[in-house]
């Protein structure tokens, strides 16, 4: 029994170690002991490392009241690996499967398509970002130069010489063209009558006629229709935008708007029929019934389907009525009602009552009848004229666009326009009724520029705009076009001096802004900046002009609460440095040569006032030599004097060299003592006497370091400004207590000065030779007077309640001792 179960030992055995030693996937591997050793101390490691980390996580998690076992299974769970990775092939006959990698690859390629889209747009709007940053940049950095706003205006055309005469501006080239030259003329005149404080003529009337003279059709028209939109009751006062939504002035724009489309649409009349006689035959009879009937028998073709009531004179009745209150002539339409006969006898009434209606529209009854009329039996009529005539004279389905009738722009804003009623805020009437808000946020807002193509067709646009009153979002949209920026500054010029622009209360507000407190889509044109931009290209080059431009500013605030106008003169005279040319010259009398500024001389604009803020702005800049010539060019002679205190007690110790601060300074003291000498000051005696006192060291110092020693000593003996006798000092220490900073910072090296100049003078005088007694006698008086004023000025040194710099006591009682 020992031996079997031995046996059955030793076989299990052995058959243990054949599958050990089998041919398995895994490799043996032989190790000693001590490698056996060294793995396990190894693995133990790694295993009670991770174990320490787990019971952190545990005390950190478990007091969260996060259970983490259950939560690492949850995560041991999920995997990502299979979600993206390739699919494995399949055989061709499990559908099942094909299927479902069919589906799955086709949301893997939706995921990497949308992938890699987004990451094209990301790339692309990036790209597009920093390339719009680079060109903002780049502006800013044309827009440092003084030649053109590459960010606003560009040259167009070419330059031509300026009004300015050549011997105030030299050689320099002017920078504008024949059109800005030819509007900045009428600018000129249009300021000169406002200066004089006479009636003003009409800025669009004369910017007309410069379009007129320029040739060009589109342009012509664009300032017809701002001639018709201009023609409102005047409103002096009170912000234009407001008044706008006031009845009286929105129905005048309105009617006037009206107006030109309907003036305009029968000039196209004329021209279309004078283009088609023979088939028009317009006959010699007058009037605007003939002319529609010849332009309906060349457009609406004969035998046109859907056309509904029959004809007058040998074309469709609809038509005809349509074209006259398309031209605006009601009583035309009227008497084409009447030519239909009998069946017409109602509708005859509704045009009566609009020929006699001041507004061209119906009374509330009537209206409330035509637009039950339409709704019962004209809404599904195949005549698209007549349901048009409808719509015009009932304010019928305002959301038909008629487009059957209503081809381009001007028909669809007439339509729009013949539509609009007042103000109401009740529900019912709100989706039935165009309202003038309505319109004007249907073109800006919810058609915009891409509706009417308007980079291409910018004319037609803003004729959109122009029309519906937006007048801000008009000249925006037009400065933005390159060719017609000039006449889009002019425009707002025109308006604003009509009192119809609306402008932002900040000047460094956007160009085109909303204002919360407006009425929405109301829009405001900040027009300081758009002038402002408009000059800057040529304020260099043509001064003249660019003063004329920012005299319309001189209504508004600066940033800083001033004066625009002046902050521009400001700014321009500091930029180009023609104070001469731009604020005038002072003459040796003291009279002042007028320069381009005097042209503003009146009731709104003191030339005083703005050469004095010219010289507040250069010293503000720390250009006190420019402001000290700017302030005795405006008369203020009190800060002359201030300013030239300051700067003269800083160098007038100084060696005096060609060219220098000083120097300039010295050459700017004579001729302002030489101009103010026997006049009336206007500055205080303080201010005068230390200005002067100044001027006497300039010359004190020049002749001490010239070594002109004994003139020196009677320009400081004549100022009486330090001792000469002990019996001096006193009196000398209390006039000290009474001198400005500006001297008091000088005396020190006044002592010095006064001190070596003695001293030298003293050995001089011991070191000279002596012939006789009496020369000896003389000699020793001498030096006992070089002695007596030395000791003099160091009592007034140790005296003065000024603390002197350095070792000059010590130098001062060193020289006085050396004269012993």
């Amino acid at each position: 029994m020992a031996e079997s179960d031995f046996s059955e030992l030793l076989h299990a055995a052995e058959q243990l170690s054949a599958e050990v030693e089998g041919s398995g996937d895994l490799p043996k591997v032989e190790r000693t002991l001590r490698q056996v050793l060294e793995a396990s101390t190894e693995l133990w490691s790694r295993v009670t490392q991770t174990g320490a980390q787990d019971v952190q996580a545990h005390l950190l998690l478990g007091s969260k009241g996060v259970d983490l076992p259950q939560l690492s299974q949850k995560l041991e769970v999920l995997s990502a690996r299979t979600t993206f990775e390739p699919l494995e092939p399949i055989p061709d006959a499990d559908i099942q499967s094909f299927l479902k990698n069919e589906k799955e690859n086709a949301i893997l390629s939706i995921i990497e398509e949308t992938h890699r889209t987004c990451f094209d747009d990301t790339e692309k709007l990036q790209w597009e970002h920093i390339e719009s940053e680079w060109k903002q940049d780049k502006q800013k950095a044309l827009n440092a130069f003084a030649g053109t706003s590459e960010e606003f205006l560009k040259l167009s055309l070419q330059p031509e010489p300026s009004i300015i005469s050549d011997t105030i501006t030299g050689a320099v080239r002017s920078l504008l063209d024949n059109q800005e030259m030819a509007y900045a003329k009428q600018v000129m005149e249009y300021n000169k009558v406002v200066v004089q404080g006479v009636i003003r003529p009409s800025l669009v009337d004369k910017f007309s006629q410069v379009a007129d003279s320029l040739n060009d059709k589109k342009v012509s028209e664009l300032w017809e229709m701002i001639r018709y939109m201009s023609e409102v009751p005047p409103r002096a006062t009170g912000d234009p935008l407001a008044s706008r939504v006031i009845p009286q002035v929105r129905n005048v724009l309105i009617s006037q708007a009206r107006k030109y489309l309907e003036d305009r649409y029968k000039t196209y009349m004329t021209s279309v029929v004078m283009g088609n006689l023979q088939q028009a035959r317009r006959g010699g009879v007058p009037g605007t019934f003939p002319l529609v009937r010849s332009f309906v028998a060349v457009r609406v073709p004969p035998g046109m389907t859907g056309l509904e009531d029959g004809t007058v004179e040998d074309q469709p009745f609809w038509p005809l009525v349509y074209y006259c209150l398309r031209c605006g002539d009601i009583a035309a339409a009227l008497y084409c009602a009447r030519q239909a006969g009998s069946g017409m006898d109602e509708f005859c009434s509704v045009l009566e009552e609009l020929v006699n209606s001041k507004d061209k529209k119906l009374s509330s009854r009537l209206e409330t009848l035509v637009k039950f009329q339409y709704r019962r039996h004209i809404r599904n009529t195949t005549d698209p004229f007549k349901r048009a005539v409808y719509c015009v004279i009932g304010s019928c389905d305002v959301n038909d666009e008629h487009s059957e009738v209503a081809k381009a722009a001007d028909d669809y804003i007439w339509l729009k326009l013949c539509q609009i009623h007042e103000e109401d805020s009740s529900e019912t009437q709100a989706t039935d009724r165009m309202t003038y808000a309505h319109l004007q946020s249907l073109i800006l807002e919810e058609y915009g520029e891409s509706h009417y193509n308007a980079h291409e067709q910018p004319h037609v646009y803003f004729q959109v705009l122009i029309l519906t009153g937006q007048f801000e979002a008009a000249i925006e949209f037009l400065a933005r076009t390159e060719k017609l920026r000039v006449h889009a500054v002019h425009i707002a010029i025109a308006l604003n001096e009509h009192h119809l622009l609306g402008v932002p209360s900040n000047v460094q507000a956007p160009l085109l802004s909303v204002d919360p407190g407006d009425r929405p889509p109301a829009r405001r044109l900040n027009l300081a900046r758009l002038i402002m931009l408009y000059v800057r290209k040529f304020e260099a080059s043509d001064p003249k002009e660019a003063l004329q431009y920012y005299y319309f500013l001189r209504n508004m605030k600066g940033p800083d609460g001033g004066n625009l106008f002046m902050t521009c003169v400001s700014d321009l005279a500091l930029e180009s440095r023609e104070f001469d040319l731009l604020l005038g010259v002072l003459e040796p009398n003291g009279l002042r040569l007028p320069g381009l500024i005097d042209t503003f001389q009146g009731v709104q604009a003191d030339t005083k006032l703005i050469i004095g803020q010219v010289a507040m702005d250069s010293e503000r800049k720390g250009m006190f030599e420019d402001a000290i010539k700017l302030y005795d060019l405006a008369g203020n002679h009190e800060k002359v004097l201030g300013l030239m205190t300051s700067m003269m007690s800083q160098v007038v110790h100084q060696v005096n060299r060609p060219g220098s601060l000083r120097t300039r300074l010295q050459e700017l003291a004579d001729n302002i003592t030489s101009r103010y000498r026997g006049q009336q000051i206007n500055s205080s005696p303080d201010t005068a006497s230390t200005f002067f006192l100044l001027r006497d060291l300039l010359i004190f110092f020049d002749q001490y370091h010239a070594q002109e020693y004994h003139q020196a000593l009677e320009i400081i003996a004549k100022t009486k400004l330090i001792p000469m006798t002990l019996l001096e000092v006193e009196e000398r220490v209390n006039s000290f207590k009474r001198l400005g900073e500006e001297i008091c910072r000088n005396i020190p090296d006044v002592l010095l000065a006064t001190m070596n100049m003695l001293y030298v003078q003293y050995n001089k005088t011991k070191g000279g030779d002596v012939n006789t007694s009496s020369s000896g006698r003389l000699e020793d008086k001498q030096l006992a007077y070089f002695r007596e004023k030395a000791r003099a000025i160091t009592s007034f040194a140790g005296t003065i309640p000024y603390r002197m710099p350095g070792d000059t006591n010590s130098r001062l009682v060193q020289m006085e001792i050396f004269m012993h």
